[in-house]
């Protein structure tokens, strides 16, 4: 159906959903960046590679400055804190270990084509990602946190890490230039727990359904994983916008 010819019952849906959206990422704008707020999980493997195709889209618009917010997201909110065996994960989301594989091949395809490595054979446990996100939470005051997701997504798509288990999390902070015995110590406490599971429980209030969800300066709401030419010209679009009112 044409965007033109939406019933109107939808478009009002859609706006409810914008606004929604655009009150929950309001955030000052850096002057002469455009602000780009991120709503995705570590183990989303369409935000796996559309955490590439944003750095392809950055790469498209090199006279702008672009200030990222990393949220958080739950993709599967019902997984144990502890984790759950992969098979079992796939036969109660997908149906079935054979469903999932066909559907893993387009996305290893993707992947490859973004100069990403996909092996879910070698993935045998389904975390659960808030720790995940508290340590992203956390390299905001140590490191650059696209780094530290980087390489948590990296453990669990390309090596099959269990990113529940604390000893991953932990090395994964050391490797990304953070203070290991200090996450050590946070991990093992209730640091942000509430914090992070507000925030993600805000997405989805917010109407986020899917990810990965990009919010370009507070108004320009993309979805999905759409190629760095769509990305960049959303940034574009958003720093035009920012100019004008600037002007």
């Amino acid at each position: 159906m044409a965007a033109g010819s939406l019933h109107p019952d939808i478009c009002a849906r859609l706006d409810a959903i914008e606004s929604k959206v655009v009150a929950m990422v309001e955030t000052p704008e850096p002057r002469g960046a455009v602000h780009v707020d991120v709503v995705s999980d570590v183990v989303c493997p369409w935000c796996y590679i559309g955490k590439r195709r944003l750095e392809g889209a950055i790469a498209l618009a090199p006279d702008i400055d672009v200030d990222i917010n990393w949220r958080p997201y739950f993709l599967n909110d019902w997984i144990p804190r502890e984790g759950l065996d992969r098979q079992t994960y796939l036969e109660t989301k997908f149906g079935s270990v054979e469903r999932y594989g066909v559907i893993a091949e387009r996305i290893a395809a993707a992947a490859a084509m973004e100069g990403l490595v996909y092996n879910p054979d070698k993935i045998a446990r389904q975390p659960n990602t808030l720790d995940c996100h508290r340590l992203i939470l956390w390299s905001r005051s140590a490191t650059d946190p696209g780094r530290v997701k980087q390489r948590l997504m990296e453990l669990y798509f390309a090596e099959g890490a269990d990113l529940s288990d604390p000893k991953v999390l932990i090395q994964a902070a050391v490797d990304c230039g953070m203070d290991g015995e200090l996450v050590r110590r946070l991990l093992a406490s209730d640091a942000d727990v509430d914090r992070i599971e507000s925030d993600a429980n805000s997405a989805k209030e917010a109407g986020i359904d899917g990810v990965p969800c990009f919010v370009f300066g507070g108004s320009v709401i993309v979805t999905g994983a759409q190629s760095p030419e769509y990305l960049a010209s959303a940034i574009e679009r958003t720093s035009g916008r920012h100019s004008r009112l600037r002007a």
